[in-house]
């Protein structure tokens, strides 16, 4: 096995899924931006949930906006639902781990806020769980899938967008939804400070 070769190809791959996505998600992720720069603008929050790699994407997303991302900005109302142990493990335990994100999305979310609910496959039950559980909460669904949407694609509403990455390979799209996120923080930042480069 030749690893320079097979490394080479993971950069290659890479590189490829993330340009044949441009023409498919460029719109839904501008109108994700607006979406989530309106919740913040009207004092509403965004809730982020996602399993292993995702719910990492949850809290960096999270964070980017708590903190920042590449410019200087007053802190933004976001929160992971994938960080509080106790929280979760008491929900698991007592309840069911299909339910860790959906409680904290009906005793968090309020109408108007977003949820950003990430999931390779869109088949993940405790976000399909969260989405219903925000529908419930009358809050605007942002849902990060690939392997065409599983069924999430099926539960979002008219008013909820899909980002779904046009893969079926894991990896591949995990580093798409990092483009991704990286995209909705940059383009709340320009939304928001008015930058228009």
């Amino acid at each position: 096995m030749d690893l320079i070769d097979r490394i080479s190809r993971h950069f290659e791959d890479s590189a490829q899924t993330k340009l044949a996505s441009i023409e498919w998600m460029a719109a839904p992720i501008a109108q994700a931006v607006e979406a989530m720069t309106g919740c913040l603008i009207n004092n509403g929050k965004i809730l982020a949930c996602g399993n292993g790699g995702s719910a990492a994407d949850a809290q960096h997303f999270a964070a980017e906006l708590v903190n920042r991302f590449e410019m200087e900005r007053p802190p933004l109302a976001a929160v992971a639902l994938t960080t509080d142990s106790s929280t979760l493990t008491s929900i698991g335990n007592d309840y069911d781990f299909v339910q860790i994100f959906s409680k904290q999305v009906r005793a968090l979310g309020q109408p108007g806020d977003v949820l950003l609910a990430i999931s390779t496959s869109g088949n993940s039950p405790n976000v399909i769980d969260a989405i219903n559980a925000a529908h419930e909460r009358e809050m605007r669904v942002i849902a990060l899938t690939g392997k065409g949407g599983g069924s999430i694609a099926a539960l979002l509403g008219d008013d909820d967008i899909h980002l779904c990455v046009p893969a079926d390979r894991t990896a591949r799209i995990q580093e798409v939804h990092l483009l991704v996120l990286h995209c909705l923080c940059d383009g709340i930042d320009c939304l928001l400070l008015g930058v228009e480069d």
